[in-house]
């Protein structure tokens, strides 16, 4: 390709063309699928830890080093930490969301 001549600016690209209705409301409701799943995600990760059933797991039977682990309290607020830091994703995401569908009208 040859260059343009020196006196020339060169001319800028088309602007990329504005998504479609479809494209917006498309990542909306994956966006809104993210919040549901990640909340719910995170509560469970949250609870499940500090339930009876976290003891009746299999993992506790299969061999005493994990069954030392498995029944740690750090282990448990660790998996405890992930289901908050799911539910942190949860509300940036819902929040971005929102400001997205309602800030756009101005």
């Amino acid at each position: 390709m040859s260059s343009p001549a020196p006196g020339r600016i060169a001319s800028n690209p088309p602007p990329a063309p504005k998504p479609n209705r479809f494209w917006r409301w498309h990542q909306r409701v994956l966006g809104f699928c993210l919040v549901i799943f990640a909340f719910e995600l995170g509560f469970f990760l949250l609870v499940f830890p500090w339930m009876r059933s976290w003891e009746l797991n299999w993992v506790p039977v299969h061999s005493r080093t994990l069954s030392d682990i498995w029944m740690s309290r750090y282990f448990r607020g660790v998996v405890s930490g992930l289901g908050l830091l799911n539910i942190y994703i949860a509300c940036t995401e819902l929040i971005k969301q929102f400001r997205a569908l309602f800030g756009a009208r101005q």
